[in-house]
């Protein structure tokens, strides 16, 4: 009785509100309300003052004038932190000789955590220069910035919380998108099912003669288990990682809901466009079937581009590719 009204409820609801539905819109709305109360909190003030923009700090910190600039830690969650406080955007060699730096008029770009941002290669600096270049007059937009943040990662977050990433992304390994197999129970299932097995079997065989373990698919929705000697081949492949590397296999495999894509890119097995058909290939067979949803699937398709060649790019840019 219970499976027959679920079943008749789950029917009624309209296809098109079902797929408009994604992930990645759910995150996109929480991170920003998570921004914006952390906006307020903001240890940083802009303000104009004659004929130029400065940064300010609240009354009881504020000191001389800095030779470098900090951004406050809302600049990772994609708020707008605040109007634009410099005219000239350069990169210069850091001081020791060791990187490059990014450099805003004077001031020497720093991390959220007050470390001055050293970049391992010259393209990457002038990449990130670039997006700071870009900003406009009337603030400064952290969302048109995935390499400065990206950078920030790396630096910041990989070197400290290094066990911890790579524990959460193996416990997610077994839940990986690429295992899970649509049932072959009526024409639209069916249909999926078909073009994952033209798709993503390539793949699960290359996983297999990569890792020298046969992956197992399963149509659950509380997903399967791995074998152990496969986990623990994926294990050591990420701890082999430097900081950039994983920084990017992280950010793709949280986008992509898949660890195994993750790694393929950044091992040059798969193309991004390639990448971006398997993480969208059931939404976009929804798409051919009830057509796209204007400020819905296109919104979330860029999403999916920016979040998927982003870390693909800056890997490349960190080692001179």
């Amino acid at each position: 009785m219970a499976h027959s009204l679920i079943k008749n409820s789950i029917k009624s609801i309209n296809p098109k509100f079902l797929s408009t539905l994604s992930c990645h819109q759910i995150v996109r709305h929480l991170s920003s309300a998570a921004a914006a109360a952390e906006e307020q909190s903001s240890s940083f003030t802009f303000s104009s003052e004659g004929d130029s923009i400065q940064m300010k700090t609240p009354a009881k910190t504020r000191k001389k004038p800095s030779s470098s600039v900090t951004m406050p830690m809302s600049f990772m969650t994609g708020a707008i932190v605040g109007k634009r406080f410099y005219k000239d955007v350069k990169t210069r060699e850091a001081d020791d000789g060791n990187g490059w730096t990014v450099m805003l008029d004077y001031r020497t770009l720093k991390t959220p955590a007050k470390r001055p941002l050293k970049l391992p290669t010259l393209s990457l600096a002038k990449a990130i220069a670039a997006e700071w270049e870009y900003q406009q007059i009337d603030g400064i937009r952290p969302f048109t910035m995935p390499l400065m943040r990206l950078a920030c990662t790396a630096m910041e977050r990989v070197p400290v919380t290094r066990p911890k990433i790579i524990e959460n992304l193996v416990k997610k390994f077994n839940q990986d998108l690429v295992f899970c197999r649509a049932p072959d129970d009526d024409e639209l299932t069916s249909l999926v099912r078909d073009r994952q097995i033209e798709k993503i079997d390539p793949m699960l065989r290359w996983l297999e003669s990569e890792f020298g373990f046969k992956p197992v698919v399963y149509s659950s929705f509380f997903g399967g288990k791995q074998e152990d000697g496969l986990v623990m081949a994926i294990e050591n492949r990420l701890k082999k990682t430097d900081d950039c590397e994983l920084a990017a296999i992280d950010a793709i495999a949280a986008s992509a809901q898949s660890l195994t894509i993750a790694i393929a890119l950044v091992q040059g097995k798969l193309q991004i466009e390639e990448a971006i058909e398997l993480i969208r290939l059931e939404e976009d067979l929804q798409v051919d079937r009830w057509g796209l949803v204007e400020g819905g699937h296109d919104i979330d398709i860029a999403d999916t581009r920016v979040q998927i060649s982003a870390p693909v790019v800056f890997l490349g840019l960190s080692r001179n590719i």
